[in-house]
C-alpha cells in the first residue's frame, strides 16, 4: 500500500488478499514486534498460511526506523497513544482504505500484535473501539501504562502500573464509544523476562470492568497442555480470554508440526506446541467454513 490518507504517523503498510477471499470477508490487522519486521512476523506467525486456509484478508502496519531506533511502535508516546494522530491515526487510515477498497466487512475487523506491537494492539483497541470486533494482545502492556520512555522501562519489568480504576478509566476515556466493546485475548509466557506477565493480569484487569465480568473467571479448561481461563458475560458469551504459557520467555507461541502447523521458529517466535495464530483466529470464529458460520456481526455505533 503506498497512500492511506495523512499517514501522520509515518507507517508502511503491507495488505495480503488470498486468491479464496470472498467480498464481505474478514481483515486481521498484525502487528510486529521490537526488531521485528511485517515479513519477519508473518513468517513465523504464520498468519498468511491461515489466511490461505480461510481466505482472510491481512494488513501488516511497519514501524520505520526513523520513528523508533529498534522498529517498536511508540505506544508509550503521547503522541502515539491517543485517538486522532500519530501511529494510532495512520493504523486507523489504513484500516479506512483496506475496508473501501477491497470490500471488507466493517463488522469483521480484529487486530493483535506482539511486544511493542502488543501494546500498540492495547493503544487501538482503545482509542478506536468501535473499529475492532476483538483483539489479541501478545507480551504486551495495558493501554497508557506509561507515558514516557522511562516509566515503559518499569512498567516491562513489572514495575509501577496505574490501579486497576485507573486502567479501567483510562480505556473508557479514550473515545466516546459506549460498546458493545470489542472481545480480548491476552497471550504471555510465565519466563518473560522482557515483559512482565503481571502486564497480561493488568491488561486483562483493564477490560473485565468494561465488559462486566470482574472477578475470577468464569472457568479454566486446557488447551494443548496450556490453561485458558476465559470471562463470559451474561449470556454466556467469552469476552476474554487468558492464556499463560509455562516456561516460555518473550515471544509469540507457535506450533510448527503437524497437520495444523503453522510459521517458523525464530527470535521471538517461539515453538511450544500451541499455535496463538490458530487459536485466535478461532477464538474469532475465523477458522470454520463459510461466512455464515463466522462471528455474528457487531453493531456499533460510531463515536
Amino acid at each position: 500500500m503506498e497512500k492511506f490518507g495523512t499517514d501522520p504517523g509515518s507507517l508502511s503498510a503491507e495488505l495480503y488478499i488470498p486468491e479464496n477471499f470472498t467480498k464481505n470477508g474478514p481483515l486481521v490487522v498484525v502487528l510486529h514486534g521490537s526488531t521485528q519486521s511485517a515479513e519477519s512476523y508473518d513468517t513465523g506467525s504464520g498468519w498468511s498460511a491461515l489466511a490461505d486456509e480461510f481466505g482472510i484478508a491481512l494488513l501488516f502496519p511497519g514501524q520505520k526506523k526513523a520513528n523508533n531506533a529498534i522498529g517498536s511502535f511508540n505506544w508509550f508516546k503521547r503522541g502515539d497513544s491517543h485517538r486522532g494522530g500519530g501511529e494510532p491515526l495512520s493504523i486507523r487510515q489504513m484500516i479506512t482504505q483496506v475496508v473501501d477498497d477491497h470490500a471488507i466487512d466493517p463488522s469483521q475487523v480484529f487486530i493483535t500484535g506482539m511486544s511493542s506491537g502488543g501494546a500498540m494492539t492495547s493503544v487501538m483497541l482503545a482509542a478506536y473501539p468501535e473499529v475492532f470486533a476483538g483483539g489479541a494482545i501478545i507480551a504486551g502492556l495495558p493501554y497508557r501504562s506509561a507515558n514516557t520512555l522511562m516509566q515503559a522501562v518499569f512498567r516491562m519489568n513489572g514495575y509501577g502500573g496505574p490501579s486497576d480504576r485507573r486502567l479501567d478509566a483510562l480505556v473508557r476515556g479514550a473515545s466516546q464509544f459506549t460498546g458493545p466493546w470489542p472481545t480480548i485475548s491476552v497471550w504471555h509466557g510465565d519466563s518473560d523476562k522482557t515483559v512482565d506477565n503481571s502486564n497480561a493480569s493488568a491488561i486483562v484487569r483493564q477490560w473485565q470492568e468494561i465488559h462486566k465480568v470482574e472477578g475470577p473467571p468464569t472457568r479454566v479448561e486446557m488447551v494443548d497442555g496450556f490453561p485458558r481461563e476465559v470471562w463470559c458475560d451474561p449470556d454466556g458469551r467469552v469476552v476474554i480470554e487468558h492464556y499463560i504459557i509455562e516456561d516460555m520467555g518473550h515471544g509469540t507461541p507457535i506450533s510448527a508440526d503437524g497437520d495444523e502447523g503453522l510459521g517458523e521458529e525464530g527470535k521471538y517466535m517461539l515453538d511450544v506446541g500451541i499455535s496463538s495464530t490458530r487459536h485466535i483466529a478461532d477464538f474469532w470464529g475465523l477458522t470454520r467454513p463459510g461466512a455464515e458460520n463466522r462471528a455474528e456481526p457487531r453493531t456499533a455505533a460510531a463515536s
